[in-house]
Parts: structure tokens; C-alpha cells; sequence
């Protein structure tokens, strides 16, 4: 019974996501450079094959069928000096448009990040997006809340209509109520299980639907957040997509320097999120 019940679990959230079309992307093997090996070119080209087809979230294509995909990846592995570089680029098939460019390097090919290679070369890929909208954060601290009201569009740009940033310092506490806008990246899987770590460094698996960027540029706030830049924010969503957790850190928007007495933590930072519109 346990095990049916796992079943129709798994069922119904994959019928969430799969219920919204999926782009087809078409990978052309990785060309061997100078340095490298056939043999090494074609294990990355499989990395990233497997990388891609584990989000869920993406219809993938290769051999004979590449070329017919909506898009494709094309690229190259190879040595220069000390390091080596992975590179390859996303078109658009119908445009013949240039969507993405993405270059990793590192001394071993171990060294190398698919998982980031990847979600860069998927940033401009159209693929069911449960960012779209408008949200809202709010944080309840001892002297008012702290809101966030951000909305996140589909040509990647964010409008942040009230992003407040707090500072609690010798007993006195400061609010600003900012705004601005930005952009952002979007990764987004099928309940993916995935590695995080926390503030002390203790790594931990977790249910992960995507991996999101926000580059958010501020008025009317503290100096510490007039420009914000956060990658690799793992996102989880209810099952109705109308709420989320950032789950490996938060969007930080002030610091208490008064220690626990006041407040338990030295940062203050909004991970949870509804959405309002």
C-alpha cells in the first residue's frame, strides 16, 4: 500500500509538470580540441546529456534527431596551458538566433561544473517557468514586519515594487523601504534531488524545482543592498506552485549586530515567498 501510494505521489507531480509542453533540445557531440582525447570529449558530451534529462523538464534529442530539436547545443572541449575549457553555445533552430554561451574551465576535468555549464547554456530556453508572477515575502521581526513584493516576468526581467532592508545596531533599529528592478536565470526541474549545504557547511539532500539567479539593482535601501547578485538559489514550490522556499540560503535585506538577545540571527534574509498576483 505504501509503495502505491509513493506511486501515484510521483504521478501526480510529474502530470504537473509534464502537462505544460516540453522544448526539445538537440545535443551535438562535443568536438575534441587540441590537448584532449575523442574519448574525453565523449564523456563530457554524455555529462551533460545526463545532466539536462534529469531536470525532467526538457525533451532531449540526439543523433540523427538533434538537428530537428527547437534548439541546439553545439561546443567543444579542449586544453590550453594548465587548464581545461569546456565551451558550446544554444541556437534558436528557427531563428538560427545565438540564445546562450557558456565556457567552464578548470586543472582537471573533474574540476569541471555540468551542473553550472548546463543551467547557463539552458538560460534562455523556455521551459515551464513557476517563477512567472508577482511575490511576496514578509518577515516578522520584534519592531514591524520587513516586505518584499517582487515580479518575476517572462523576458527575464524582475520589477521589485518594495524590497525593505533593517539593520539592528546599539539597541536602534533602522528600516528602509526600497526598489528598483533586475533580471534573473531560471533552471527548472522535476523535483530533482539535489546536495545543499548550510551556513556552517553541512550538506544535506533535498527536493530542489529550480535553480534561480536574481541580479536586483536598489533604491531607497542600505548601502549593502543598493546592488544584490545571488546564483544558485534552490527553490522548492508547493504543489499548487503558489508558494516557494529558498532552501540553501535567502535573499539578504539586513544584518543584527545586537546578537540573540534580540534577534537569532546575525542576518537577516527573505526565503519564503507567496504569490499575490
Amino acid at each position: 500500500m505504501k509503495k502505491a501510494v509513493l506511486t501515484i505521489v510521483f504521478l501526480a507531480v510529474a502530470a504537473g509538470v509534464f502537462a505544460q509542453r516540453l522544448p526539445s533540445v538537440g545535443i551535438f557531440p562535443l568536438e575534441a580540441g587540441p590537448g584532449v582525447t575523442p574519448g574525453d570529449a565523449a564523456n563530457m558530451t554524455g555529462q551533460v546529456v545526463s545532466e539536462l534529462r534529469s531536470w525532467g523538464t526538457l525533451m532531449i534529442l540526439q543523433g540523427a534527431d538533434a538537428a530537428g530539436a527547437e534548439y541546439t547545443i553545439r561546443g567543444g572541449l579542449s586544453r590550453q596551458g594548465n587548464n581545461y575549457i569546456l565551451s558550446a553555445v544554444t541556437m534558436e533552430t528557427s531563428t538560427n538566433r545565438t540564445l546562450n554561451q557558456s565556457l567552464e574551465r578548470a586543472p582537471a576535468l573533474s574540476g569541471i561544473s555540468i551542473a553550472a555549464f548546463s543551467t547557463s547554456l539552458m538560460e534562455n530556453v523556455p521551459f515551464p517557468n513557476y517563477l512567472l508572477g508577482k511575490w511576496q515575502s514578509t518577515i516578522n521581526m520584534p519592531d514591524g514586519p520587513i516586505v518584499c513584493i517582487m515580479e518575476f516576468r517572462s523576458n527575464r526581467t524582475v520589477e521589485v515594487e518594495k524590497f525593505d532592508t533593517w539593520e539592528h545596531r546599539n539597541l536602534n533599529a533602522l528600516k528602509y523601504e526600497g526598489y528598483g528592478s533586475g533580471t534573473y536565470s531560471y533552471a527548472g526541474y522535476a523535483r530533482r534531488m539535489m546536495t545543499i549545504q548550510d551556513a556552517q557547511g553541512n550538506s544535506r539532500q533535498v527536493q530542489v524545482d529550480a535553480t534561480v539567479g536574481v541580479s536586483l539593482k536598489l533604491e531607497e535601501t542600505l548601502t549593502e543592498q543598493a546592488n544584490i547578485n545571488q546564483g544558485g538559489l534552490r527553490l522548492l514550490f508547493n504543489e499548487t506552485r503558489t508558494s516557494f522556499e529558498i532552501l540553501n540560503a535567502g535573499i539578504l535585506c539586513g544584518r543584527n549586530y545586537d546578537g540573540a538577545a534580540y534577534y537569532p540571527s546575525s542576518t537577516i534574509a527573505f526565503t519564503r515567498f507567496n504569490k499575490i498576483q
